[in-house]
């Protein structure tokens, strides 16, 4: 067996264990090892790519950009702990409810925000599912339009910026993208920052949501029975604007100051767990239990990406060692049909990956392989990233083993059929497809913003 079987054997064995429910952390380095020890023993193997691993450690705990990450987690659980998300869909609801569809429209926008500010999809699923879905039902909307609006919305959180997806996803482009310009021997002082990366991906993500207001909102019209007015009462415009200001005005100074270059991610990440707390404070959600509670899950979460990380570094030390990216590299390079091809293959594999796959391990294992030879071929780095991002977040969506549609299923009602579920995601694929499509034919979709906000 040659070097490159082996790397594809290993990485066939991660893919089955993680697919059993191992932990994933110790799976992809644990894993791994046992296969460098036995690649030394068959002497397929060179023991001395172990030595560099210190050196990856250290640099993972030296990488700035991934501070933001414990940061952008405290302000996301701070926020969904303080009720804030609770308040903006009461908020909504009375400004939208009094219409067909209003009460769909409602929970697009409040997971939207929701999302920009957790950044992460099953929190954000979970959350609208306990807040919004017993609510549509009550209100007589059909059980497979709630469930999937509430699914699609909470994918959301994968490409609405300030995103944790984006965070990790924009730091293994950049290096890629590095690497890409250093093997084609092109000395270029220009880098991917995570900045460009969310300004990248502001105009697929609001564009994805207006498409999904537009969905609800026809349904509504043409068959008022699906999704019924569900509020009568008179608007007060008082506790919507308190509802809904602070919030929005915490993601918009975050995201801004990202943005026009006034601070780094890092930076705007301090400034917005700060500002969540701040928050919390001000509504009085923020007793010591509960700032205990917060604390101890933002540890949790923070633990489990940066465990993860140092995983996938073992593994893809590894993985190359046995020759693993020049055979991927080779095996495109031999394929008839062009980069677009190429590329069209690496989407389709994420895609599949997707299925058993969270997005971390997607990013910190098969992402670092594919992207500097993707790159080499003269794609543009965000607008990858940007489709590397809503191909996850389809995939995620996609029946039977899309992840949304199991933490919808976790705490859905009993007489929510599952098949309701996977029928009331399939307009919104539809969408998502739709949206990639164009971005596909259109990149400047993705690149006009970061050459905007550049200049």
């Amino acid at each position: 067996m040659v070097n490159g079987e082996f790397a594809l054997l290993l990485f066939g064995v991660v893919c089955a264990l993680l697919m059993l429910g191992f932990p994933v952390a110790l799976t992809l380095g644990g894993t791994a090892l046992a296969f460098a020890a036995l690649g030394t023993l068959l002497n397929v193997f060179d023991a001395g790519y172990l030595s560099a691993l210190p050196a990856r450690i250290f640099g993972t705990m030296n990488n700035q950009t991934l501070v933001a990450v414990p940061l952008f987690i405290l302000m996301g659980n701070t926020l969904e702990r303080a009720r804030i998300a609770e308040e903006l869909l009461t908020s909504m609801a009375r400004l939208f409810g009094r219409k067909p569809g209003g009460l769909g429209i409602a929970v697009i926008v409040v997971g939207a925000l929701l999302a920009a500010s957790t950044g992460i999809v099953g929190a954000t699923v979970v959350t609208m599912g306990l807040l919004s879905l017993p609510s549509m039902l009550r209100a007589g909307y059909n059980p497979a339009l709630a469930a999937g609006t509430i699914c699609a919305t909470g994918t959301l959180g994968q490409i609405i910026p300030p995103s944790i997806a984006l965070v990790l996803l924009g730091d293994i482009v950049s290096s890629a993208y590095t690497k890409a310009q250093l093997d084609m021997g092109v000395i270029n002082t220009s880098t991917v920052s995570v900045g460009d990366l969310f300004s990248g991906a502001l105009v697929p993500g609001l564009l994805l949501v207006a498409l999904y207001i537009g969905y609800v909102l026809i349904v509504g019209l043409i068959t008022p029975s699906k999704a019924p007015p569900a509020i009568t009462e008179r608007f007060d415009w008082r506790p919507f604007l308190i509802g809904l200001v602070p919030p929005l005005a915490l993601i918009v100074l975050v995201l801004g100051a990202i943005l026009v270059g006034a601070a780094t991610p890092t930076e705007a990440a301090g400034v917005g767990a700060i500002g969540a707390l701040l928050l919390a404070r001000i509504k009085g959600q923020l007793s010591r239990d509960q700032l205990r509670d917060i604390g101890h899950s933002t540890l949790m979460v923070t633990s489990m990406v940066f465990m993860i990380l140092v995983g996938a570094a073992v593994f893809s030390l590894v993985f190359r060692g046995f020759g693993g990216e020049e055979w991927v590299q080779s095996f495109f390079l031999s394929m008839s049909g062009g980069p677009e091809h190429a590329l069209l293959v690496v989407m389709v594999v994420l895609f599949l990956l997707g299925f058993i796959l969270d997005f971390i391990e997607i990013t910190f294992v098969v992402v670092p392989i594919v992207s500097p030879i993707l790159l080499a071929m003269g794609f543009d780095p965000i607008w990858l990233g940007i489709m590397i991002a809503l191909n996850l977040q389809t995939s995620f969506l996609t029946p039977p083993f899309g992840f949304a549609l199991f933490y919808l299923r976790g705490v859905a009602p009993e007489g929510l059929r599952t098949g309701a579920i996977y029928t009331g995601v399939i307009p919104f694929i539809l969408i998502q497809i739709a949206v990639m499509a164009l971005l596909w034919t259109t990149p400047t979709l993705a690149t006009w913003l970061p050459g905007y906000f550049d200049r």
